[in-house]
């Protein structure tokens, strides 16, 4: 509890200066709010300091005068995990000043940046260098790597390069006691114990505040063909996946499901989008292969093959390839639009799950009848990354509810039971969203006791006296 608000406040403004401290209502009522507009704190303050010595010095005052720490990033996350309570007695840390790109090395593929880096940055920098950092989603022009790091954020790319977890090759970090954890330096072998940089990477910000990393990157893409088909079952869609990693795996970027009902509700939202292909199939599939420089000559062939053999093969009932850029800007549009149309359908719960990929298909067609069997009225909708066994699965509440009532009531019972169904399936209530304030309660409820246990004793170890982003994860 803070003993002397006055003193710590005024210790903060000399520290950081009038740039790095405010406590202006105004300001602040941006960051307050999470994305979704589910949770809304308030803050003792507003910190934005400029370096990892202001971070750590920061740390030790706030250690001193008992001051609980919420870091945040680009705010773009979706479990609430970068927003207050509604105590008032916590500092909000933003990392946003912390913004430059340190090092880009072209040899190594690596960029080494500071937390505050914005993702889209990040990619335009690293093109400028013939390379790419492979890892990209629909916030990419406010979410920062520290956020990306901390949630251990996926994307559409996960399929080839994995999540955060596998691009991020050195960390450096604050920890609760105010020392710096410094390992930037990216080795290809290091046996001294344990990879404590994996600590820090997907745990939301209660075990340390990342302040920079650096960065696995990739040969730019020299060419890709977008691929969009018209399936029978998610079931033939995981077919279809098992013929693409055969047949190209190692131009295999992407492969995205949405079934026919999140294609009219895209077409419902947006009416300028046109469907690639003519019919009223089940389920479409987005296809992404990508060449570099050596390859990408061969790659226009290569896709035309790919499609050619799984005509032949049954695997699909119709396909089209991207003649141009635009058009695949277009194919993709469609799957980047499918949250919007769906949030324009009404009040609906969102469940980032994951599965083993070969049973999501049988975990589909199991819980969308059975939902709506449950709750009448309803509309259960899978949508997303099917070959990394990532499902968006959504459900859509009844026509003409009153959206909080619905919410606060049917959603939160709904939310339960799929919860229970992923666990039943040895499957993960969150996939690549964090578990931060919104599903705390659920992992409590469903997690692994064991699991559970060392989580809080590696939380207790670190954080004795919990003042790292407190009421999140556990």
């Amino acid at each position: 509890m803070l003993q002397n608000r006055t003193a710590f406040l005024a210790a903060a403004a000399e520290l950081l200066g009038p740039k790095g401290l405010t406590t202006d209502a105004q300001a602040m009522a941006p960051w307050l709010t999470d994305w979704r507009g589910r949770f809304t704190g308030r803050a003792l303050a507003m910190a934005s300091p400029a370096s990892t010595a202001e971070v750590a010095a920061l740390v030790r005052l706030c250690a001193e005068h008992h001051v609980p720490i919420v870091p945040q990033g680009g705010n773009s996350g979706m479990s609430g995990g970068a927003t207050p309570d509604e105590s008032g007695e916590a500092l909000l840390l933003s990392l946003r000043r912390m913004n430059a790109i340190v090092r880009i090395d072209t040899e190594g593929r690596t960029a080494t940046c500071e937390a505050g880096v914005i993702l889209q940055v990040l990619h335009e920098a690293a093109a400028a260098q013939g390379l790419r950092f492979p890892l990209s989603l629909g916030g990419k022009g406010s979410a920062t790597i520290g956020g990306l790091i901390s949630t251990n954020a996926g994307g559409t790319q996960v399929l080839r390069h994995g999540s955060m977890r596998a691009l991020v090759q050195g960390l450096e970090g604050v920890l609760a006691d105010a020392q710096v954890f410094h390992q930037l330096t990216p080795l290809k072998k290091d046996n001294r114990g344990f990879d404590l940089k994996q600590l820090l990477i997907g745990s939301e910000g209660t075990l340390g505040i990342v302040t920079a990393a650096t960065l696995k990157l990739e040969p730019a893409v020299a060419a890709r063909s977008v691929l969009w088909a018209g399936v029978a079952s998610l079931h033939a869609a995981r077919a279809l996946l098992l013929h693409c990693q055969r047949r190209a795996p190692d131009a295999l970027e992407g492969f995205e499901v949405m079934p026919l009902r999140a294609i009219e509700a895209t077409r419902d939202y947006l009416p300028s989008i046109r469907v690639p292909i003519e019919g009223e199939h089940p389920w479409h599939v987005l296809i992404e292969l990508v060449a570099d420089a050596d390859a990408a000559e061969r790659l226009p062939d290569r896709a035309q093959s790919l499609l050619e053999s799984a005509f032949e093969q049954g695997l699909v009932a119709d396909a089209a390839i991207a003649a141009s850029e635009a058009q695949a800007e277009k194919f993709w549009q469609i799957r980047e639009t499918i949250p919007s149309a769906e949030r324009a359908r009404g009040p609906a719960v969102q469940h980032d799950i994951s599965v083993a990929v070969e049973a999501m298909p049988d975990f589909v067609e199991r819980a969308v009848p059975l939902i709506e069997a449950e709750w009448p009225g309803t509309h259960a909708v899978g949508f997303g990354h099917l070959g990394d066994g990532n499902i968006h699965f959504h459900v859509i509440a009844p026509d003409g509810v009153d959206a909080a009532t619905w919410q606060q009531g049917d959603g939160k019972a709904i939310s339960r039971r799929v919860h229970d169904l992923v666990t039943q399936a040895g499957g993960s209530i969150s996939a690549e969203h964090g578990i931060g304030q919104l599903k705390r309660d659920e992992l409590a409820r469903l997690g692994d006791r064991v699991a559970l246990g060392m989580l809080r004793a590696v939380k207790r170890a670190l954080d004795p006296d919990g003042l790292l982003n407190p009421g999140k994860l556990i």
